[in-house]
């Protein structure tokens, strides 16, 4: 990759005016108020069930504004990394996943550019191996499983339904992972397709970019394959197309965070 991985500046966020920001410090705010928070969780080594400081105090702490810090409260709120008690305050949230903070320690930073292109090279893992598990695995129903998703999100495309192809695009990976007869190795491609999706909603607001039309033809290379019952083949077509979603990836986070 050009430059090797880079993060994200995880300087404190000001709220300045339009008119004092540059033409490419385009984020907002909570976004970067999101990132800090996740920071301090790791640096203060809190754990799931930890009280949190006060939307007060992370405000004073992070420089930022109670308003600010309280969108993005609901940002971490909402990927289930932060639990808001009424009355209570914030908590670090119980996050039983496998990859989870439960289990890495608040380890995974959702927009750190760094963090981003490990987890890729973690899910191109995953995805070769389940994909060559598949080629010789598959039953004729999980294959069908596999097909219908595919279509499914290649109608998405073609009508351009981000939440229908979103969710072909679960359905096939996840299908692909189950017909590897493997269930750590489901949990896994799970639980970091799950991590993805708070990168995606904190730093992309739930988008990525043009690779939708070449996505869908990866999907029908590897679903051929294992069709076909040809493991390296299939392997190969994963590796393409996670390493393709990858370069789409970075190229989008660079084009919104670099301008």
């Amino acid at each position: 990759m050009d430059g090797g991985p880079a993060s994200i500046d995880p300087s404190p966020a000001r709220d300045d005016p339009p008119e004092n920001r540059s033409p490419t410090s385009y984020r907002p705010g909570y976004e970067l108020v999101a990132e800090r928070i996740l920071r301090l969780i790791t640096e203060l080594r809190l754990r799931p069930g930890d009280r949190m400081p006060t939307e007060n105090e992370l405000a004073a702490q992070l420089g930022s504004s109670r308003t600010v810090v309280r969108e993005a409260v609901k940002i971490l709120s909402a990927i289930g990394r932060v639990r808001a008690q009424k009355g209570r305050g914030l908590y670090v949230a119980d996050d039983a996943g496998m990859l989870g903070s439960a289990h890495w320690g608040n380890l995974f930073l959702p927009t750190d550019l760094e963090h981003i292109y490990m987890l890729f090279e973690f899910r191109r893992v995953q995805e070769m191996t389940a994909g060559r598990l598949a080629a010789t695995r598959a039953t004729p129903g999980e294959l069908r499983v596999i097909e219908a998703a595919a279509e499914t999100c290649r109608q998405g495309h073609l009508t351009g339904e981000a939440a229908l192809f979103d969710r072909g695009d679960d359905e096939f990976h996840l299908g692909v992972a189950a017909a590897s007869h493997n269930q750590f190795l489901l949990a896994a491609v799970r639980e970091v397709r799950r991590l993805q999706h708070q990168s995606s909603t904190i730093g992309l607001h739930g988008t990525v970019g043009g690779h939708a039309a070449e996505a869908v033809e990866e999907h029908a290379a590897i679903y051929q394959a294992i069709r076909d019952g040809d493991p390296e083949a299939a392997a190969r077509a994963a590796a393409v197309h996670l390493d393709n979603t990858l370069e789409d990836y970075r190229r989008e986070i660079q084009r919104r965070v670099f301008g």
